[in-house]
């Protein structure tokens, strides 16, 4: 098992997906932002049916964990290294964000926004939004720095 290969397979998929999160949280958010109710769920009608299914998703996602778990593997011979604990501390991190926040906080979230109807939002509208941002933003946090784990495990094994 080559762990230099699968730390750098969770390289590309963490910055793949941070880049995707990058963009949902600093362009469609402010975009999102500036609509009312109505046209806020009639944008993530359009929106999130497309983004939840894409195989690019799936992909990134499952990549974000099996190629860390496998690194984490691959380096367990060597656990006192910094590269196995920072390399475990992105994986955490990952399965953290995108995997069960994804799943168990904004997958339900995203259900409440599909079930309005854009011409008579609920009364709490803003409170969904602002949940969703969030939710959003911390899943971006959390792999940010998944990156730069994976990237300062990436290089201590240079040395």
């Amino acid at each position: 098992m080559q762990p230099e290969l699968w730390l750098g397979l969770s390289i590309v998929f963490a910055g793949l997906w941070s880049g995707l999160l990058l963009t949902l949280t600093t362009i469609l958010h402010p975009m999102f932002a500036t609509r009312d109710g109505a046209g806020f769920a009639a944008d993530l009608r359009r929106f999130l049916p497309v983004a939840r299914r894409s195989p690019t998703n799936y992909v990134l996602v499952v990549g974000l964990v099996v190629a860390p778990a496998v690194a984490v593997a691959g380096l367990w011979d060597e656990r006192g290294d910094a590269a196995f604990a920072l390399t475990g501390a992105g994986l955490a991190l990952t399965v953290a964000g995108p995997l069960l926040i994804s799943r168990f906080l904004s997958e339900p979230t995203y259900d409440v926004i599909l079930g309005w109807d854009p011409q008579a939002v609920p009364a709490n509208w803003t409170d969904v939004r602002r949940r969703y941002f969030a939710l959003n933003w911390v899943r971006a946090v959390l792999t940010w720095t998944a990156f730069a784990l994976f990237l300062a495990a990436a290089g201590t094994r240079l040395r």
